[in-house]
């Protein structure tokens, strides 16, 4: 301390006092510090302690087999792709339910876990494809050797992608980042002449074809939720005659979702049996139903924000019948190349189709979950909350839209990605908002009254011109998140390509 900082007349033991103070000032600052710095590093720490076990665990199994370590560092890959496709690819199933405040984000992340990790253990299948969509055909690679380094190459790729996608706040198909990893790899090691090009032209077609169907799907049921029961003079007894039936149509979607999608390695009845399952559940849900929103109703005020009410309870069922689906279908993304190398190592055989060994299923399931956890917070809050604005009937209405346009286009054969489907819902909600918005009579009624013999004392407001121009829709994020998806696949297989020759340097 200065003389001049000194206080007038200030005694040893203040003088000292204040020095202690400032003391213990920088010590508290400097633990704060620390506690930052832990929190950002918890999370990076715990992936790492993660995949460092998958490779342990895995060379549990392998023991001292010949070429054991290539087990081991595929099985690290496969966690590494698991962790990314948890952190990415769950937020579509949980992020409109946590958006529109049914769920919590805790309570989401915990009924995603636990209904992921049961989807992929118990539906996940015993067999899967070694060439996912058979893109490629098998029988051109060379040998197994370059086959597993193809597979190594594709599962790196797609996961780094997968990881930088999730890192700029981009939902997009872990499935279309594996079919462009293994398309750029199979290139790398065989050729052009190695890859399916009209199975290649059929995926780049449900780009399009995925957001458009859930889109308008998810629009549809929001324009009939409005007209039929939000715009209605008595809203409460709209909402008893339309809700039951309502929320039945999503009963018998779900349970020929989860037949078609989620327990179709378990159980493959035809379209007929699907839709004869479908109309039973929804005759049974609509007769249970009836009585319990009828009662649930009463007392309730005529006003939108009781009718959110009942949307509650059902938004938590999709999500977790959304992530049991997504838990069973998509575990193998992150375990179908690892499964292909473990066999191909094994057998010194190239296989259409290998059985996967539960250690190998393992590593998926909880690799998925813990993703979630340590990072899928951020996209469900992108997803649910910063696309556009969320309410348990909008989110209601994706929740559908997610789970009809899913069973259509695969009754139809039309390939679509789930997550483009479940996003481009979300967009669909949004975008017929704006459109809906700016020409209903209520909208007009509002901006004349806003416009026209305004009390020039009053406080400003908006003009007609911001009114017209106002977006429900983020700008930056819907430019952000096609972008991301167009070149998914491009860039997965330029990745994919590049790995595989350096590994071919390095060999």
């Amino acid at each position: 301390m200065t003389q001049s900082d000194t206080p007038e007349g200030a005694s040893p033991h203040q003088l000292k006092k204040e020095s202690l103070d400032k003391d213990l000032t920088k010590i508290v600052r400097v633990e704060e510090a620390t506690h930052d710095i832990a929190r950002q590093l918890f999370a990076p720490g715990l992936a790492i302690l993660f995949l460092a076990l998958a490779g342990v665990f895995a060379s549990v199994y392998v023991g001292d087999q010949p070429n054991a370590i290539f087990i081991v560092v595929a099985a690290t890959l496969g966690g590494y792709m698991a962790l990314n496709i948890g952190a990415n690819d769950v937020a579509n199933n949980v992020g409109p339910a946590v958006g529109s405040k049914a769920l919590t984000l805790l309570g989401a992340l915990i009924i995603a876990a636990v209904f992921e990790t049961a989807g992929a253990l118990i539906a996940g299948g015993d067999v899967v494809s070694t060439i996912s969509k058979g893109i490629i055909d098998p029988s051109l690679v060379a040998d197994s050797q370059t086959f597993v380094w193809a597979m190594m190459s594709a599962l790196l790729a797609a996961a780094l992608w997968i990881n930088l996608a999730t890192y700029i706040g981009a939902p997009v198909s872990t499935t279309h980042s594996v079919v462009g990893g293994v398309m750029g790899a199979g290139i790398a090691s065989v050729g052009f002449n190695a890859v399916n090009w009209l199975t290649m032209s059929k995926i780049a077609a449900s780009w399009v074809i995925s957001p458009l169907l859930g889109g308008i799907v998810a629009a549809m049921f929001l324009a009939f939720v409005k007209i039929n029961i939000i715009y209605q003079e008595d809203k409460i007894a709209a909402a008893r005659r339309w809700v039951p039936g309502l929320i039945a149509i999503m009963a018998a979607a779900f349970s020929c979702y989860l037949v078609m999608k989620g327990l179709k390695r378990v159980w493959r009845p035809d379209y007929y049996t699907v839709i004869l399952l479908g109309l039973a559940m929804f005759a049974l849900a609509f007769a249970i139903l009836k009585p319990i929103i009828r009662k649930q109703s009463e007392g309730m005020e005529n006003r939108n924000e009781s009718l959110r009410s009942l949307f509650h309870l059902p938004l938590i069922c999709s999500a977790a019948l959304l992530s049991f689906a997504h838990g069973a279908n998509d575990v193998a993304n992150a375990v179908g190349p690892l499964a292909a190398i473990f066999h191909s190592i094994q057998s010194g055989t190239i296989a259409a189709k290998v059985d996967i060994p539960l250690w190998v299923m393992l590593i998926g399931a909880f690799g998925i979950s813990l993703g979630l956890f340590l990072y899928g917070p951020k996209l469900i809050r992108m997803v649910g909350q910063q696309i556009t604005k969320m309410n348990p009937i909008r989110a209601f209405c994706v929740a559908l839209s997610a789970a009809i346009t899913v069973i259509v286009a695969s009754a139809l054969g039309l390939p679509v990605s789930s997550t483009h489907i479940a996003v481009g819902a979300v967009f669909g909600v949004g975008f017929f908002r704006e459109w809906y918005t700016g020409r209903s009579r209520r909208r007009r009624e509002y901006i004349k009254k806003h416009t026209i013999n305004a009390d020039p004392e009053a406080p400003a407001k908006p003009d007609q011109e911001t009114l017209r121009r106002r977006k429900l829709v983020r700008r930056s994020h819907f430019l952000t998140i096609i972008a991301a998806w167009l070149i998914t696949v491009p860039a997965t297989a330029i990745l994919a390509s590049c790995i595989f020759f350096i590994s071919e340097i390095a060999r």
